[in-house]
């Protein structure tokens, strides 16, 4: 794969983990990234299953993750005003964790985590505020490829999607429209750091949810006095007006969201008046929909989708190591398939499906779960939350029943092979 050109698209987690492993196999890495600067904002994401696997082999990866792991000990819940229902801690245990991963990271910071370990490379270079203007596929050639803000016109011999689960290259790749093979969950969610402490120096994330779906949450920062927010809205469906409403918002922009949040969750009760005065000063505010990501295929031609782009989860809580795994398998096939792209690909393909099947599998309740629609819907979630943290104090038995509630919760069973690299 030495003399391998391979153009990367997005610098969030996928892209910066493909490049590592692509470059590990001789490959010539460029990667953009639409944003003038790696992003640093972002909720926790979890780290499970694959991607504690990938990260273990990579050298100083893991002591890396748990420098800079997010300052939660916990995700409690309050009723409106304030009083905690029940708080579900850590397992301590890497290979059978419970909803709150033992690799509890911001998204920002993992992003920047994966991209200290390219950055000095020489056989990787990022261009960030660059994006594709097009690209065309060449019969069994490389991919020509056009820039929109200065880079040079030039041909790939792969072109690789890791720029979310809109992506825009995907349509471009694909041939499609922006949003076909996404399905709506049905919810969407904001996420953004507020400057204050509304958990008086806690370490425990609190969240309380009102009727109509609605769960507002609010966890502790790495910087002192502040907290990171989290507002969650589920509907009925994913045609709900309400979801109609978002996308809408979605469309016009920031401001618009912003607008569209405090309408509906003002009067949610705890502490939302002062999560929303946050938002309003926000400088990292993020919404986005909760939806999977479904092709028909992962790659067309030499075009190929890894992470969200191609597989979005949706709120199962393994995305983040589905994206890892992917781009670990993507670059280990390719290699090992040495002179056939096309077999590397089809490899890449038939090795990731069954995982993809797996991680796509939504916990059953988890919406009605995070944000039930009535009040008494309220009441039975909390009594099923006492009774979870409850059985997890008594030892790993309950941790190890709700590994049968998601596949997030269980042990890595996908034995993801031992490439040979080139390094």
């Amino acid at each position: 794969m030495s003399d391998l050109k391979v153009l990367i698209v997005g610098a969030s987690i996928a892209g910066p983990m493909a490049a590592y492993w692509f470059a590990k196999a001789g490959a010539d890495v460029t990667v953009i990234e639409r944003f003038p600067e790696l992003r640093s904002g972002g909720q926790n994401i979890d780290i499970r299953l694959t991607g504690v696997t990938v990260m273990r082999k990579i050298p100083g990866m893991e002591e890396a993750v748990r420098a800079t792991l997010a300052p939660e000990e916990g995700f409690g819940m309050v009723n409106s005003k304030g009083t905690p229902i029940a708080i579900m801690r850590g397992t301590g245990n890497a290979e059978q964790q419970s909803l709150l991963s033992e690799f509890e990271i911001f998204r920002g910071d993992l992003s920047r985590v994966i991209f200290d370990l390219t950055k000095d490379n020489d056989k990787v270079k990022y261009v960030f505020g660059e994006q594709i203007a097009s690209m065309e596929q060449q019969g069994d050639g490389p991919v020509k490829v056009t820039f929109i803000n200065g880079l040079p016109n030039a041909e790939y011999d792969l072109v690789v999607a890791c720029d979310g689960a809109t992506s825009r290259t995907r349509a471009m790749g694909l041939e499609c429209g922006t949003r076909d093979h996404i399905n709506s969950i049905g919810a969407w969610v904001a996420y953004f750091s507020i400057k204050k402490d509304l958990l008086n120096g806690g370490k425990v994330a609190l969240g309380v949810s009102a009727p109509g779906g609605i769960n507002v949450s609010v966890g502790p920062d790495s910087l002192p006095g502040h907290n990171r927010a989290m507002l969650w809205s589920s509907h009925q469906n994913p045609d709900d007006p309400g979801m109609l409403e978002f996308r809408q918002a979605q469309k016009s922009g920031e401001e618009a969201i912003k607008q569209l949040a405090a309408k509906r969750f003002t009067g949610s009760g705890w502490r939302t008046e002062e999560v929303l005065e946050g938002m309003w000063k926000s400088n990292d505010f993020y919404a986005s929909e909760l939806c999977q990501v479904k092709t028909p295929s992962l790659f067309k031609g030499r075009f190929v989708l890894v992470g969200d782009a191609g597989y979005a989860t949706g709120p199962t809580g393994t995305g983040t190591s589905l994206a890892i795994g992917g781009a670990y398998v993507l670059a280990g096939e390719i290699h090992r398939h040495k002179g056939d792209l096309t077999a590397g690909l089809k490899a890449y393909e038939e090795r990731m499906r069954p995982i993809i099947k797996d991680m796509q599998v939504v916990p059953p309740g988890v919406l009605t779960f995070m944000a039930p629609q009535t009040a008494w819907g309220i009441s039975i979630r909390n009594l099923i939350f006492r009774f979870v943290c409850w059985g997890m104090q008594l030892g790993t038995a309950m941790s190890w029943l709700i590994s049968f509630w998601s596949a997030g919760f269980g042990k890595d069973k996908y034995n993801l092979p031992d490439y040979e690299w080139s390094e």
